[in-house]
């Protein structure tokens, strides 16, 4: 590509499709809306259902949004979602493996009943989908894979050991990825959140020592806007990216450096 054909149209993602799993809540829904308003269709698998609330906000940027309720780590769930997803928009361009659980205990109390769970879904659960999705992405010649790490994908973990190895594989399997999909045209990156505020966060928000502990670490001085994930979601899936692989974008206000 000369320079002279860059344009903000590598940015658009018209014409493509995106499965994005958990994609009507949390950080998930600014993923799906995300992508609407640069131009996608989505789909989105999740075992929770918002009532229609993001089909209503990406019917507002004139796109379509297929739900799926399902339990992704349901035997064959996956490959069923994949191929659902072609049946339905035609194919599948992009994937956001967004979907994720976490539960605390301390190190002492935290067993194979937190753990396999964890792992269920924050791992094995992105690399089945990631694997069913590839086949039809290497078939076409293109594709985005973007995995949703974690500033604990560089940090211990206190109080949750399966999420900090959950989000350490997310890393790994992201780089395996890129390696084994980047002859194909498939880009596969990861994007690792830092604190941001929503639900899952509130009660560290509502406390002022703690509260302050999280500002105190970040150089921006302020907690992440949901929105603020939007655009490194956009640029990662577009075609704007066909270069970058294998990389994993904080998107944390700094915390990491300080």
């Amino acid at each position: 590509m000369d320079i002279d054909d860059f344009s903000l149209d590598f940015f658009s993602l018209t014409g493509k499709n995106a499965i994005v799993t958990g994609g009507n809540t949390g950080l998930g829904q600014a993923f799906s809306l995300a992508l609407a308003k640069a131009g996608a269709d989505v789909y989105v698998p999740s075992v929770l259902d918002d009532g229609g609330r993001t089909r209503e906000l990406i019917a507002g940027t004139g796109r379509r949004m297929e739900f799926h309720r399902i339990d992704l780590t349901e035997p064959g769930a996956p490959a069923q979602v994949a191929q659902s997803c072609v049946d339905t928009l035609g194919s599948v361009d992009i994937l956001v493996n967004s979907a994720g659980i976490a539960r605390l205990a301390a190190v002492e109390e935290f067993g194979r009943e937190q753990w396999d769970p964890m792992l269920s879904v924050n791992l094995t659960a992105p690399f089945e989908l990631g694997h069913a999705v590839s086949r039809f992405m290497i078939d076409q010649g293109s594709g985005k894979i973007i995995n949703i790490a974690s500033l604990f994908s560089f940090l211990g973990g206190q109080w949750s050991p399966a999420y900090a190895a959950s989000k350490h594989g997310i890393v790994g399997f992201t780089k395996a990825y890129c390696d084994e999909l980047g002859g194909h045209n498939v880009q596969c990156n990861a994007i690792a959140p830092g604190y941001f505020a929503t639900a899952i966060t509130e009660q560290t928000r509502a406390d002022p020592a703690t509260n302050q502990r999280v500002l105190d670490h970040i150089p921006a001085g302020r907690w992440g806007e949901v929105a603020d994930l939007m655009g490194a979601t956009v640029f990662l899936a577009s075609a704007a990216s066909d270069y970058v692989n294998g990389h994993v974008l904080t998107v944390d206000g700094g915390y990491l450096t300080r």
